[in-house]
């Protein structure tokens, strides 16, 4: 039935967007691991790991696309959810490092016993479990998700305030996860890690096994979504972001559907920060800057809210952009280039990459079909 729904809710647009990343899931880590480095097809390491921070990336601009291309919420605060999920990911590589560490403590992470800490905080254990790890992945951000949301939600906040009050969450959880005494690395957060599942977390395979992973996380974000959007919920959604009072006056529960699409979207960040940081190596409270949950916002968009493909190719756009433009002698300028950007396209192409060209496509069917019949017309006299 579910398998059902989802086949139910692929276009042609959609089924090509998987095409397009089952082949790259395939192709990038065959040309990293078959060829050898002096081959023109070889791919190098670094990329594959680069490949994949814009894979999770591209993950945190669907969830966010989610909630504000379809539902109209404006999240100033997935930056939070992203790095709850990479930090509770981060908590399982540092409990796997164990003696191999600089203090070679087989239970304390090393900043703690640098800092004197005595014992392991309770809300550390369990975090040698991968299992145990990858529920807090999803459960952290989606529990503080729907806390938020619950409050939120039924106070009826909205708008401009909602963004303001999300922008202010990942800012708290920022400065106290700077804190040393917070139990999470103070502002140094946690790194050097070693392995992930016993495999080594530097050698190429297991490098190419994250980003297939993240690919597959992506894929499966994008499906969920997919079906979400084109279902009833979905439409209610719609309807909720266009028009949320005479929602609520047909007899819909608003806050209901806000809060599942909004602790959905959370689980998917979090999701993405989880699979981040293996692959960039590290996770520190500068991954909760405000900045960061703006940035992602602009990736949507760049590619278009409420298209889903379009949050995908805004993120993995506009972070190559960022990799090519901070790595040159025009790095002290990227955040001009992407404030411009931003004006730019919300000036110029509000609709976004693919919103603008559905919507010309859109158009020029339309006057195809209002020249057909005159054509008709003019023939049969």
């Amino acid at each position: 039935m579910i398998s059902a729904a989802l086949i139910r809710s692929l276009d042609r647009n959609a089924t090509i967007f998987l095409a397009i990343l089952a082949a790259v899931t395939f192709l990038v880590p065959f040309c990293n691991l078959v060829f050898p480095p002096g081959s023109m097809l070889h791919v190098p390491t670094y990329l594959v790991s680069l490949f994949g921070k814009y894979v999770c990336y591209a993950l945190v601009a669907l969830s966010i696309d989610l909630v504000w291309g379809y539902c109209g919420i404006l999240s100033l605060g997935h930056g939070a959810f992203f790095a709850l999920g990479g930090y509770a990911m981060g908590m399982y590589l540092m409990r796997q490092i164990g003696t191999r560490g600089v203090y070679a403590d087989p239970i304390l992470p090393d900043f703690m016993v640098f800092l004197n800490w005595k014992e392991l905080p309770i809300f550390w254990y369990g975090f040698q479990n991968f299992a145990y790890a990858s529920a807090m992945v999803l459960l952290v951000p989606g529990v503080l998700a729907f806390v938020f949301g619950w409050f939120a939600f039924r106070s009826r906040v909205t708008g401009v305030y909602l963004s303001i009050i999300t922008q202010a969450m990942t800012y708290a959880l920022l400065l106290g996860f700077f804190r040393n005494n917070f139990g999470f690395g103070g502002n140094n957060g946690l790194t050097d890690f070693k392995d992930i599942l016993g495999f080594n977390v530097q050698s190429a395979g297991t490098r190419a096994a994250l980003f297939v992973v993240s690919c597959i996380a992506l894929a499966l974000g994008f499906l969920i979504c997919r079906a979400l959007v084109t279902s009833k919920f979905g439409k209610v959604l719609v309807a909720i972001r266009d028009a949320e009072s005479r929602t609520r006056f047909l007899g819909y529960r608003v806050e209901s559907y806000k809060l599942f699409v909004f602790t959905l979207s959370a689980c998917m960040a979090g999701v993405a920060g989880a699979l981040y940081v293996p692959q960039v190596g590290i996770i520190n409270p500068s991954e909760f800057a405000p900045a960061n949950s703006i940035e992602a916002v602009i990736w949507v968009a760049v590619g278009g809210r409420g298209t889903l493909t379009g949050a995908v190719i805004g993120a993995i756009l506009v972070n190559y952009a960022k990799t090519t433009f901070t790595s040159g002698p025009l790095a002290p300028y990227w955040l001009f280039v992407l404030g411009g950007l931003f004006v730019g396209v919300t000036l110029l192409l509000p609709r976004g990459i693919v919103g603008t060209y559905r919507h010309w496509k859109a158009e020029r069917e339309e006057k195809k079909k209002a020249q057909a019949p005159a054509g008709v017309g003019h023939a049969a006299e």
